[in-house]
């Protein structure tokens, strides 16, 4: 009963959330520019929100399993809408600098408090469908935040940052309010706990490795492809914004109706494998766009591989991991950072030698995590025994 109810309220919550932060998308490199940023401080106003969760993020994860997922969460809900607030009322560049150091070191707590948060409240059998769903979740929020970001943004500049600043204080409300705390196992004991570097250990590395992978490759295509699709197809902004709310919207349906459903028959280790293939498959297809069409069908081809391999990464992790769920959760979610960090330089990089480099590049990304996978996947015998029963 305690996962029927807190689920679609976790769901909302993470909704609002990502809703929130994909408000600012489109608008905060014009806004920045506004106030007198070049495109290489534009580049770092980016990075800085990405370094300071590579940082952070682990010792939130460490403090839920300590003090509980719900305070933890507030603080990171709370650091999104102080952060929105300050860019809001932002006239010089260092004040941007500051409101994204302080939404990067506090928001860095919701995502992994959030997976932690499942993996409490599920058993080992529906995890990847509570996984799946917070990863729906996040990517429905990615696709509705920018359109509401790029309306409100013709009354002025600042408005979506006070909307979604409003947002993120109805979320924290919500929370508080709505969210019980989850009960945390008692079998994680202070020892499991005691380095940040806990988690990361020779059983579950690879989940860590392949995650960055992902991130890395995925980081990079989104870097590129608006100037890949305008070379190769003569697309403008406003049909990359429907290919890529296409891709989200297909990425999230998977997420929340399928993964569920496979890592209950397969197993995690076998969706992941699935999801590395298939994303490798759209990045080959992406060399191919030539219109509208082929990119919004390739892009979801992606999108569709690359959507199942977090949720799964996130339930083996909690499933294999000897730390507590929040330790883990955050020590991936830092690994992710390092990718979104890395990718988007290297990817520029690739492009400004040759266009179809990144995506290139993807593929050969992707198949060395598939193969690291496959020699170093941490062995579940709970998820075979699980699908033996079934």
């Amino acid at each position: 009963m305690q996962t029927k109810a807190a689920l679609p309220i976790l769901f909302v919550v993470m909704f609002l959330v990502m809703v929130g932060f994909g408000i600012i998308i489109p608008v905060l490199p014009f806004y920045a520019e506004e106030i007198g940023a070049s495109p290489t401080e534009l580049g770092l106003l980016m990075a800085v929100y990405s370094f300071m969760q590579l940082i952070f993020a682990p010792m939130w994860g460490r403090l839920s399993d300590r003090i509980g997922r719900k305070p933890v969460m507030m603080i990171g809900i709370t650091g999104l809408a102080l952060s929105f607030y300050i860019q809001a009322i932002s006239t010089e560049l260092w004040m941007l600098f500051a409101a994204r150091i302080i939404g990067g070191t506090l928001s860095s707590a919701n995502m992994p408090t959030a997976m932690a948060y499942v993996a409490d409240i599920t058993t080992e059998e529906n995890r990847g469908k509570g996984m799946g769903i917070v990863g729906a979740a996040v990517g429905l929020g990615f696709v509705f935040g920018p359109a509401i970001g790029g309306i409100f943004s013709k009354i002025s500049l600042s408005m979506p940052f006070y909307l979604a600043s409003g947002s993120s204080l109805i979320t924290l409300i919500l929370v508080f309010l709505l969210l019980k705390e989850s009960k945390l196992n008692k079998n994680d004991s202070i020892e499991k706990r005691r380095s940040i570097w806990g988690a990361f250990n020779r059983d579950v590395a690879v989940l860590f490795f392949v995650q960055l992978l992902i991130s890395l490759s995925l980081s990079g295509l989104e870097a590129t492809f608006a100037y890949f699709a305008a070379k190769k197809a003569g697309l403008n902004s406003t049909e990359l914004g429907y290919i890529f709310m296409i891709m989200g919207f297909v990425g999230a349906m998977v997420q929340g109706g399928l993964v569920g459903r496979m890592t209950k028959k397969y197993g995690e280790p076998s969706v992941i494998q699935v999801g590395i293939i298939v994303s490798a498959l759209g990045f080959g297809l992406i060399l191919l766009v030539n219109s509208f069409t082929t990119a919004a069908i390739f892009l979801s081809i992606f999108g569709i591989g690359n959507g199942v391999i977090r949720p799964s990464v996130s339930s083996l992790l909690t499933k294999t991991s000897t730390a507590g769920h929040g330790s883990a959760t955050g020590l991936l979610s830092s690994f992710d950072s390092l990718g979104r960090i890395i990718g988007p330089p290297l990817g520029g990089w690739l492009f400004s030698l040759a266009i179809g480099l990144p995506y290139i590049s993807g593929v050969i990304i992707s198949m060395a995590a598939l193969i690291l996978f496959f020699l170093f996947r941490p062995q579940v015998s709970t998820v075979k025994t699980t699908n033996m029963q079934n």
